[in-house]
């Protein structure tokens, strides 16, 4: 039986993902959201970017804001969709311009869902981007790998290829897309421990809120269900405390299995709610630091 940290040194370093708020109950709702996650010490706490650059100015407000108002350290999510390079490299000496160091860069979907397009004068992917932030200053960076092929996925060997040219232009850390098969994540670790790749591989993970909405993105994203999920959750849309019980559970469960194998940091995708993430941090060990904002 695997047991969860029981000693402070032994807890995993954690990191959050926000999204900007778009009406005042959700940023009511976001802000309870961090004042509950901050003395949990994250390393750091990313802020999204919408499909199309469509929550641009949002983000750039909540992450200032985070910078202004909080000891939190806030990574920006940054496309190469619907901007010219001046704009974007503009867009990022202003984040530097107020303490904002670390940037989480993406190559960015359509705002319509369809196939991406660079802006004529823009960044064409993620490498580019990266190199791109690089030229401007030190930043911290970190990239995103999927442990299940992306829809756009070439094949295995030109995904590892273009994770080898992230790092080269000068990505420090890969944050992955979220998974419910450790398996994924731990083959997927040691491909990339066989190519070479020794950056920080950290595991993101998305505790269920809503199944029948998890199934409908994973099949945009190229994210697996597997069937034992869905006999969890199956029979509760009707009952939200068991459904909230259960995805707990499955997500701590899903962490404890991942820390037993080595792994020792985490990025959870919170869909700016605090308590299953919470809950979860604490079962991994995790207790509010008294200094903490």
């Amino acid at each position: 039986m695997t047991c969860f940290p029981s000693r402070i040194d032994d807890t995993p370093r954690v990191s959050f993902e926000f999204f900007p708020p778009n009406s005042p109950g959700m940023a009511e709702t976001l802000w309870r959201t961090v004042e509950r996650l901050a003395p949990l010490g994250p390393d750091f706490v990313s802020v999204t970017y919408g499909a199309g650059g469509s929550t641009r100015a949002r983000t750039h407000a909540l992450v200032e804001r985070l910078r202004s108002d909080t000891a939190l350290v806030p990574a920006a999510h940054l496309t190469c969709v619907g901007a010219s390079r001046d704009e974007i490299d503009a867009i990022a000496r202003r984040y530097r311009d107020v303490g904002v160091g670390h940037f989480v860069a993406l190559r960015g979907d359509a705002a319509n869902g369809g196939s991406f397009a660079s802006d004529p004068e823009g960044y064409d992917g993620s490498v580019a981007l990266i190199a791109g932030l690089r030229r401007i200053a030190d930043f911290e960076i970190s990239a995103t790998a999927y442990p299940e092929p992306h829809p756009d996925s070439r094949g295995d060997a030109a995904d590892i290829d273009h994770l080898k040219r992230k790092i080269d232009a000068g990505a420090t850390r890969l944050i992955t897309q979220y998974f419910f098969d450790n398996d994924h994540y731990l083959l997927f670790r040691d491909r990339l421990a066989d190519e070479g790749i020794t950056v920080p591989l950290v595991p993101g993970i998305l505790p269920v809120t809503n199944f029948a909405r998890v199934v409908s993105f994973s099949a945009a994203c190229g994210a697996s269900v597997p069937d034992w999920l869905a006999r969890r959750f199956e029979d509760l849309d009707d009952d939200p405390d068991t459904r909230k019980l259960v995805a707990a559970a499955t997500a701590a469960e899903q962490c404890q299995e991942l820390a037993a194998e080595g792994v020792g940091e985490f990025h959870f995708y919170t869909l700016n709610r605090a308590d299953l993430v919470f809950a979860i941090c604490h079962m991994l060990g995790l207790r509010p630091r008294p200094e903490a904002p």
